[in-house]
């Protein structure tokens, strides 16, 4: 059993994430903003814990994620402004990273998209450029750091049913079900081949577990 925290508990990945971990035996704890959320997160058998992550600097990060086996960040500032999404995409998530390693918390998960790089080609003028900067800052980040990250890359998001089959080598468009997402950030956690790597898919034909297996 490993002890799991979920930063971003209440976003639609997430809340796909928890049942899964839970459900293999996993502590898991679910950080969420509104505490009107919290019964949502008791629904997925996980403990939720309120707290904005985008107002604590990196010792109360640290204080949060202490004691914790990894972390996995799915938050974002959900097409906000572009101040509000440097601040959580980029700033927050770069101090979660520093909080994990003052706090012994070596393995991180972070959920990015399929073109995250630095060189993503976004146009300053275009509205996802915010985006596509802090996460791309960030992932960057995540790399230079000395902590067991793995970076997932999915493509479009849809609600879709989860079918348990993706695509790395080649994923196209990288759409995916937020359930297939879910998925992915639940295998690499238990699949040490994936440190070290960016896990770029779509939905595809190939069962999650082989997919992601370096």
């Amino acid at each position: 059993m490993s002890s799991i925290l979920i930063i971003g508990g209440h976003g639609k990945v997430a809340l796909r994430l928890a049942p899964i971990l839970t459900a293999r035996g996993d502590d898991v704890t679910s950080v969420i903003r509104n505490p009107e959320h919290t019964d949502d997160i008791a629904a997925t058998g996980a403990t939720a814990r309120v707290a904005d992550v985008s107002s604590l600097d990196e010792q109360a990060l640290a204080d949060l994620v202490r004691g914790h086996d990894a972390i996995v960040w799915t938050a974002g500032a959900g097409g906000g402004s572009a101040e509000r999404t440097y601040a959580v995409d980029r700033d927050a998530a770069i101090r979660s990273m520093e909080a994990a390693k003052s706090a012994g918390v070596n393995r991180y998960v972070m959920v990015s998209y399929l073109g995250s790089k630095r060189d993503h080609g976004v146009p300053a003028d275009d509205s996802f450029f915010a985006y596509a900067e802090a996460k791309s800052i960030a992932d960057e980040h995540l790399r230079g750091t000395d902590l067991d990250w793995t970076i997932l890359g999915p493509g479009p998001l849809t609600l879709d049913e989860p079918t348990g089959l993706i695509a790395v080598a080649d994923p196209g468009d990288g759409r995916v079900t937020r359930a297939d997402v879910a998925a992915v950030a639940a295998a690499a956690l238990a699949d040490p081949s994936t440190v070290g790597r960016k896990i770029d898919f779509g939905n595809g034909e190939t069962p999650i577990a082989d997919a992601i297996r370096g």
